[in-house]
């Protein structure tokens, strides 16, 4: 009896301590994540232009399944006056909204329209709580959209120590953030602070900028032998790889730089034989009367494999957001931006199939977040756009071409063959320039799960202003 007397007892205080353990453990609030996915000019048009191609008229994204939806207003400001408003935005002063919570001027990085001075970006108050932090772009880690997470300087266009004082860009366009040099108290260009942080996984294109040669006056080359910013970066304890694969072989709390082109990836799909969006061709009559003659739009084209991006064996971004998962997740929590940027860039460049194919990309890049959210319980997943773009859906042929009339779109067309077996026809008109340009819209908004305050009251509310996102992210992380 004594035996079993002292054996009930020592179950007894076993399952005693077992229980205060896990009591212990449940009272340990588990860190959140925050990832952030931004689709570079994905407005509506763009994201029902990928629904009808990819899935049909009738059927779903990804995006069409998660539970938060909202639109997000997105608000710029003149650099010379910054209480007037600008009515159309670019990637710089809305990343920065995003990343900073402050609303600034076309063309800036994380700082004041006029005055010029640095915003804190999440990124940066993440890692002061301790936090591990990411950027994951299919452009250039030095333009626009990353570099608002984690750089400070008054032009977009300072990507390297090359184009910091006067750089002639684009014809007669001149570049100088001066004011920024090292020389001058700055932070240098966009990639000698990439170079120079702490961001612990970054990951996309630019090559070209981290093989320029530091400021010379900066306090960047404290030693001789640093002749690139690459170099720079190597000195910063980072491990650079040319492939995900090549990140196995480094340990998971040393910093990764992964460069995989020379500025920006290339894209997954083109048109056939590499078309874009053509101008409608109006018969001779035409000319003496608008009434007159016919009109012949472009031939339909379908969407292909773009050899580009099987030429240089392009990371998908889904897989390069699995990668920057596995190596954040931490008990601490984590900060990850992830942008599919060409979605705005093939739109500039009227390519249906080419942001089509990126837009993709982003879909399977959110079910990658998705499932990793589900599985830690933890994690806000924020999809958005910082700006509209010109791509427009219009009839494959004019409602009034049943008058007779010879009417077509003045801007230039493109007609994709979908895989319904229907036509979808596409529209580019902001100009005739070379590019088109964005425009002015709400930009969509959708999470995994609702934000409240201490209050219990709803951050994510039926419409946002773009400044909003930065405060959701920071309420989530408990910054």
């Amino acid at each position: 009896m004594k035996l079993i007397s002292s054996l009930s007892r020592t179950f007894f205080y076993s399952a005693m301590l077992a229980s205060l353990s896990q009591l212990s453990l449940a009272a340990e609030p588990a860190a959140n994540n925050v990832i952030l996915i931004i689709g570079d000019g994905m407005d509506d048009q763009q994201i029902t232009a990928a629904r009808n191609y990819l899935h049909g008229a009738q059927g779903q994204t990804i995006l069409d399944t998660l539970p938060i939806r909202s639109a997000v207003q997105v608000i710029t400001v003149s650099n010379e006056n910054p209480s007037q408003p600008i009515y159309v935005a670019d990637s710089a002063n809305s990343a920065t909204a995003m990343a900073t919570g402050n609303i600034t001027s076309i063309g800036r990085i994380s700082t004041s329209a006029k005055t010029d001075q640095d915003f804190t970006t999440i990124v940066e108050l993440a890692q002061q709580k301790g936090l591990k932090t990411g950027l994951v772009t299919t452009a250039s880690l030095t333009d626009a959209t990353p570099a608002a997470f984690y750089s400070h300087v008054n032009m977009r266009g300072c990507e390297g120590p090359e184009q910091m004082v006067n750089f002639e860009s684009y014809g007669d366009f001149v570049i100088d953030c001066h004011q920024d040099t090292q020389g001058l108290g700055g932070k240098g260009s966009i990639s000698e602070q990439l170079a120079n942080s702490n961001v612990d996984i970054l990951l996309g294109g630019g090559k070209k900028f981290f093989k320029q040669a530091p400021e010379k006056n900066g306090q960047a080359l404290s030693t001789a032998e640093i002749k690139t910013v690459l170099k720079l970066a190597k000195n910063n304890d980072f491990k650079i790889i040319k492939n995900l694969e090549e990140a196995k072989a480094i340990d998971k709390d040393e910093k990764v730089l992964g460069l995989f082109a020379k500025k920006h990836l290339p894209v997954r799909w083109q048109g056939t034989d590499g078309r874009v969006a053509e101008k409608p061709q109006y018969s001779f009559l035409h000319v003496f009367h608008r009434y007159l003659g016919s009109v012949t739009l472009p031939e339909v084209m379908k969407c292909e494999a773009n050899p580009e991006f099987e030429k240089q064996q392009t990371p998908n971004l889904a897989d390069m957001s699995k990668l920057a998962l596995t190596r954040l997740d931490n008990p601490k929590g984590f900060f990850l931006m992830i942008e599919s940027a060409s979605i705005d860039k093939q739109s500039h460049k009227r390519n249906p199939c080419g942001h089509i194919g990126e837009a993709q990309q982003l879909f399977e890049t959110v079910q990658v977040a998705l499932d990793f959210a589900k599985q830690q319980g933890n994690t806000l997943v924020m999809i958005t756009a910082d700006h509209g773009q010109a791509a427009q859906i219009v009839p494959d042929g004019s409602l009034f071409s049943a008058f007779g009339a010879p009417i077509a779109t003045p801007g230039l067309l493109a007609r994709i063959e979908t895989r319904e077996g229907g036509v979808m026809a596409m529209n580019y008109a902001t100009n005739e320039f070379s590019h088109e340009e964005h425009t002015g819209v709400n930009v969509p908004f959708f999470a995994n799960k609702q934000v409240k305050d201490k209050a219990g009251v709803n951050l994510i509310k039926p419409m946002l202003k773009q400044t909003d996102v930065f405060n959701i992210s920071k309420k989530h992380l408990g910054l």
